[in-house]
């Protein structure tokens, strides 16, 4: 699962290695969808049917419906910054999508698109929603005890995140293969064998 074209890869292998990449490609995409058409779906369900401020349990204790609308980050920090969010999430996807050619991992389409996907689900509040143009309000309706109130999309973005760290801290690359530093392995370096 690898997309890394060498110079002394078989002819064979570069035409696997080319059928490969739009499957990662429509796999990133979909999570990406998935992510962000729950994310607006769930605040379209929360915003048509609740009224701000309020808590529907649902595992009480631990798991509450909580409307609010959240001008800041978690926690509501940056609430007078609001449109430094909005750039910040816009510079991220733009990120995301500047890094899809290096994409040869299934892993790594499923926590890009995860990313991609809230990152997005966040911004369409910031950019669309009450008060202004970039300086929306996002829907929060997830409650934890003594946690932020977050939503899909915020989830998403964590989800993403962690699986990130897992694949660094196991030194899977973007393109699938697992990279191991030279002054590790001296003699037995496994750089370039597929990670998954």
């Amino acid at each position: 699962m690898t997309d890394d074209l060498t110079d002394g890869a078989s002819q064979p292998a570069r035409t696997a290695q080319r059928k490969w990449r739009p499957a990662m490609i429509w796999l990133f995409a979909g999570f990406a969808v998935f992510a962000y058409v729950f994310d607006q779906l769930t605040k379209l369900w929360v915003t048509s049917t609740m009224v701000e401020g309020e808590r529907i349990p649902v595992l009480p204790p631990l798991l509450h419906w909580y409307y609010i609308r959240n001008s800041g980050a978690a926690f509501s920090i940056g609430e007078n910054v609001t449109w430094i969010f909005t750039i910040v999430m816009a510079a991220v996807s733009v990120a995301i999508l500047f890094q899809l050619r290096k994409l040869g991992s299934a892993w790594w389409a499923l926590s890009l698109g995860l990313l991609l996907g809230g990152a997005l689900g966040n911004l369409t509040d910031r950019l669309f929603r009450e008060p202004s143009f970039a300086m929306g309000h996002v829907v929060d309706f997830i409650q934890l005890p003594n946690f932020a109130i977050f939503n899909i999309a915020d989830s998403a973005v964590v989800s993403g995140v962690v699986i990130i760290c897992l694949l660094t801290l196991r030194g899977i690359g973007m393109d699938g293969k697992r990279h191991v530093p030279a002054s590790k392995h001296p003699k037995e370096s496994t750089e370039g064998q597929p990670g998954e």
